[in-house]
């Protein structure tokens, strides 16, 4: 996408923090932030991380021009020291981040970002505001993709997005998350995309009568005609219509019809009805696309109910993840170097899914040599070296739960972006974040992939990790 001015893109209190730090002489202070998240959404059993793209782009544009220096200084708030500091502002830090597309879960670093104190404290809101947002949807677009149990499924969500933003990014998100088109044309042509679309009922309406709309919507797109057969009556009106059309434009001329659409009424019982209309009429291949306010939970229900659906379009719900609409990533500050040695840092509260996992950390997947499927991940600090014949692991909260790990593969999940603020990452096309996200969903277990009450994929702490956590608690 076009380059903007984002830098302003920041709670504000990030600068005075900062302002802070610089008054202080504390600018040079080495520091290790995480971004993690807490609670998967939708009670859900996994997220799709997404976004990175975003975030390499942000931070690789970062910088104060001086339209941004005067608004700050106008504010009365900050040191003369401190603007001209911003002034030259580059980030030469280190991050390293779990690859876009991959399987997630509470608490692991999705991103770790090592740099000096006001550096680190400046990236915080952007990071997050674009982690949450595509993860949230990628993850939306996943579970609705694996409810639609093989059929395709559209994401028809833009103009119900807050903002173009969100339906920018959203819909990539989407196809993340295993859409395979979108509604939304400039991601479409962004990233090299399927564009899907026919008809509004406002097409139909604009005719003196249903079956002049259809005609010239065949004559027009004779060899992608899919017409959408529930503006005046469904069963009267829609279908027979189409049919007719089907039968006076495209037959004759050698084409087929794509697809009808319902966008209204029961769809189960709809489906069936159309289902075998079209059939008896000759259009087996016809297929039927159901739309209307769809979401994971809808679309199980109604297959279940046996419904003739053979793709989807899913809208509001998808884009804006309407179920469980914030996805709870946080920037938590986990440790310090100072003289090279780096000291851990806690967070601590009563409310105990808030105390954070202190030190630099990195974190490994296990998996199954027979099966390949995903074990169970382990975070650690980032100097253990997990050995390649037997790991134990255990519950963190109830450490007497135990379990002997054995012919294993391991790997770290997160890899290096900017080494001292030079990019060494080479980005994916999103075609190849999509290949890697159903690859790592084909790792998880059925029960773990389940919508309701999935199974809870272990996610541990090594025994290092566990005892400094415990010691940094006691001393609290």
């Amino acid at each position: 996408m076009e380059k903007r001015k984002l830098e302003l893109v920041t709670d504000f209190y990030e600068f005075t923090m900062s302002n802070g730090y610089f008054s202080k002489n504390m600018k040079d202070i080495e520091t290790y932030f995480d971004v993690f998240f807490r609670e998967i959404p939708d009670n859900g059993g996994y997220v799709i991380f997404a976004g990175l793209e975003q975030i390499i782009e942000y931070v690789k544009n970062l910088n104060f021009d001086n339209e941004d220096i005067n608004y700050l200084k106008s504010k009365n708030m900050f040191s003369d020291e401190f603007l001209d500091y911003l002034k030259d502002f580059k980030f030469t830090g280190t991050i390293w981040a779990i690859p876009e597309g991959t399987v997630v879960f509470p608490n692991e670093p999705l991103i770790t970002v090592k740099a000096t104190i006001i550096q680190a404290q400046l990236l915080e809101t952007a990071l997050l505001c674009l982690i949450n947002h595509q993860s949230l949807i990628a993850t939306k677009a996943s579970r609705i993709v694996h409810a639609a149990d093989g059929r395709p499924v559209m994401e028809f969500g833009a103009r119900r997005a807050h903002s173009i933003d969100a339906a920018v990014y959203g819909a990539r998100a989407a196809i993340i998350g295993g859409c395979v088109g979108t509604s939304c044309t400039i991601t479409a042509k962004e990233w090299n995309i399927p564009a899907s679309g026919t008809m509004a009922h406002s097409f139909i309406q604009a005719f003196d009568s249903e079956y002049e709309a259809f005609k010239t919507y065949a004559e027009t797109y004779p060899n992608d005609c899919t017409l959408l057969i529930d503006t005046y009556d469904t069963l009267n009106s829609g279908i027979v219509n189409a049919i007719k059309v089907f039968n006076e434009v495209l037959v004759p001329n050698g084409y087929r019809p794509k697809a009808v659409r319902l966008d209204s009424g029961d769809l189960s019982y709809l489906s069936k009805k159309i289902r075998t209309i079209l059939d008896d009429a000759g259009f087996k291949d016809c297929k039927i696309c159901g739309t209307n306010a769809l979401d994971e939970y809808v679309i199980t229900s109604i297959l279940d109910e046996g419904a003739k659906i053979d793709l989807f379009g899913v809208g509001e719900n998808l884009i804006t993840a309407k179920s469980n609409p914030v996805f709870g990533g946080v920037y938590k500050l986990v440790a310090i170097e100072k003289d090279g040695k780096i000291i851990p840092k806690i967070k601590v509260s009563n409310n105990t899914i808030k105390i954070t996992n202190p030190g630099f950390k990195k974190t490994y997947r296990f998996y199954d040599k027979s099966t390949h499927k995903a074990i169970a991940d382990v975070i650690t600090l980032h100097d253990e070296i997990i050995p390649e014949d037997e790991y134990t692991i255990f519950d963190p909260t109830s450490p007497w739960k135990k379990k002997k790990l054995t012919n294993y593969i391991v790997r770290p999940l997160q890899e290096l972006i900017f080494d001292n603020g030079n990019i060494v990452y080479n980005s994916p096309s999103l075609d190849e974040i999509t290949k890697n996200a159903k690859k790592e969903l084909n790792t998880l277990w059925n029960e773990v992939r389940r919508i309701k009450n999935p199974h809870k994929y272990y996610v541990d702490l090594s025994q290092k990790l566990w005892d400094l956590k415990n010691k940094l608690l006691e001393n609290k």
